[in-house]
């Protein structure tokens, strides 16, 4: 039990130092850049830039003091204010500056053809904040012409069974009980690729993926995406919680996910939306309104049951029927085949991607 523990521990220390790794401990500013999203009219892509002490001297890179100074790196390094972000897309730019904790989101309105050829686009960047200038870049998804459709999902006890409320167990089955079968809810890694290809089953429609979580936990949401075969990137949409000494809680975030929703929605205005998310919070409440606010424009709402609830399953019922004029059917379903099958028969998926469901759950 003890050496599982150390273990744990070890792994959870190395995921927690990995963004301090690339200034191979010489310190000084750095970037921290997130997958961006776009159209082939403009993109956006998030980032934060740091200042982080060096090491002091030359540490064996992956030994165990090595790790402990990065952890100490990490704690005490802080976002850097007022720098200037050049980002490039080909002949396009746009110029940003960082907001108070460091953080900068870069929109640029592309004046030139993108290839057709590929869906991962590159974004130069070019940061200076005082003496420092650096550069690097980051990769912006653009859907294919052919695009159908686009899938928003929230994260947390939709797709993994624990949410950003219970971090350190989320990671110790990460890491202690083989993460590829055990933290994704069974069948939604297949789920999702069926949504991911649609009917041909090379749509590559985009996957856009919500949570309440802060963007420290980034790292831990890639690579569980990664473990878990689930598409595509992914592109995730988590939120600054501003958390400081002077005020040591989060920002108020309870329209995060709504505005996200209604900010994809004018992105991609000619494109209908499937939503999924879970009984346990507002995510019905939320999907609702957004379709009285945008009729026609949601296709389906898929809602993972994660409780024994009667009335709170009349409830949903509830709202189902309230959207139901709108030709949006809200799905209240305890499995991700149940997902599934009203996908298929609906026309979202192929009955290849409804197999695949079926096996892996």
């Amino acid at each position: 039990m003890i050496a599982k523990l150390l273990h744990f521990m070890k792994k959870l220390v190395r995921l927690f130092t990995r963004p301090m790794k690339s200034d191979k401990g010489r310190g000084g500013v750095i970037v921290q850049t997130y997958r961006g999203y776009g159209t082939h009219k403009e993109a956006f892509v998030m980032g934060r830039v740091f200042r982080q002490p060096g090491t002091g001297r030359r540490w064996k890179e992956g030994g165990t003091s090595r790790d402990l100074i990065d952890v100490l790196r990490r704690v005490i390094r802080h976002g850097v204010r007022d720098a200037w972000v050049v980002m490039r897309m080909g002949d396009a730019q746009t110029t940003v500056k960082t907001d108070r904790d460091g953080y900068f989101f870069a929109h640029i309105d592309i004046n030139h053809s993108l290839p057709t050829d590929r869906l991962w686009h590159t974004a130069s960047l070019e940061v200076t904040s005082e003496k420092d200038a650096i550069s690097t870049d980051t990769q912006v998804y653009i859907p294919p012409a052919n695009t159908d459709l686009i899938v928003i999902s929230d994260i947390d006890d939709t797709v993994m069974y624990t949410g950003v409320a219970n971090k350190l167990k989320m990671l110790y089955r990460l890491f202690m009980e083989k993460a590829h079968r055990r933290t994704a809810f069974p069948g939604v890694a297949a789920f999702y690729r069926a949504l991911y290809g649609g009917v041909e089953g090379n749509r590559k429609r985009p996957m856009l993926y919500v949570s309440r979580g802060p963007w420290c936990i980034y790292d831990m949401l890639d690579m569980f995406f990664n473990l878990n075969r689930i598409p595509a990137g992914p592109i995730l949409f988590l939120r600054e919680w501003g958390i400081r000494l002077s005020r040591p809680w989060p920002r108020k975030a309870e329209d995060h996910k709504a505005d996200v929703i209604r900010d994809m929605l004018a992105l991609y205005v000619d494109l209908p939306f499937i939503l999924i998310g879970d009984s346990g919070q507002h995510d019905p409440e939320v999907y609702t309104q957004i379709v009285k606010e945008n009729p026609e424009r949601v296709l389906a709402i898929y809602i993972r049951k994660v409780d024994n609830d009667p009335e709170r399953d009349i409830a949903i019922e509830k709202l189902a029927n309230e959207v139901s004029h709108t030709g949006c059917r809200l799905v209240l379903a305890s499995t991700s085949l149940d997902m599934a099958e009203h996908a298929k028969t609906h026309g979202f998926i192929s009955e290849e991607g409804l197999e695949a469901v079926r096996d892996e759950q």
